[in-house]
């Protein structure tokens, strides 16, 4: 890491994130794109996608349910929980349940910050 902030790579694993890659690597078999481009628009995709859920997402929640495993590997915390319930604070908002939910859950300060 030069003098750039580093960001998880966590939701390249989403559906968005995937049709992302999906994309890229048509461009780069199609010879539209190099693969240094692809790396650079996926860094951007890193940074957008948490600055925004950082700063815009507001959105909040309670879950309960029963952990099953979690784990703490290279500063990432991993927990798979199960017969999850999810409730939101607006009336309206119905009650969501779920047999299984993994959260992953990483470090957000930047190095030397504490």
């Amino acid at each position: 890491m030069s003098d750039q902030t580093y960001y998880y790579e966590l939701y390249r694993r989403s559906c968005i994130g995937v049709a992302l890659m999906d994309s890229l690597d048509d461009m780069i078999s199609k010879g539209s794109i190099t693969p240094q481009l692809a790396l650079k628009v996926l860094s951007n995709f890193d940074r957008s996608i948490a600055e925004t859920l950082a700063n815009r997402v507001k959105a909040n929640f309670s879950f309960k349910g029963h952990l099953d495993t979690y784990r703490f590997c290279d500063d990432v915390w991993t927990f798979l929980v199960t017969d999850v319930t999810f409730k939101f604070p607006q009336k309206n908002k119905p009650t969501i349940s779920t047999n299984k939910i993994k959260i992953v859950s990483c470090n957000s300060k930047k190095p030397g910050e504490e």
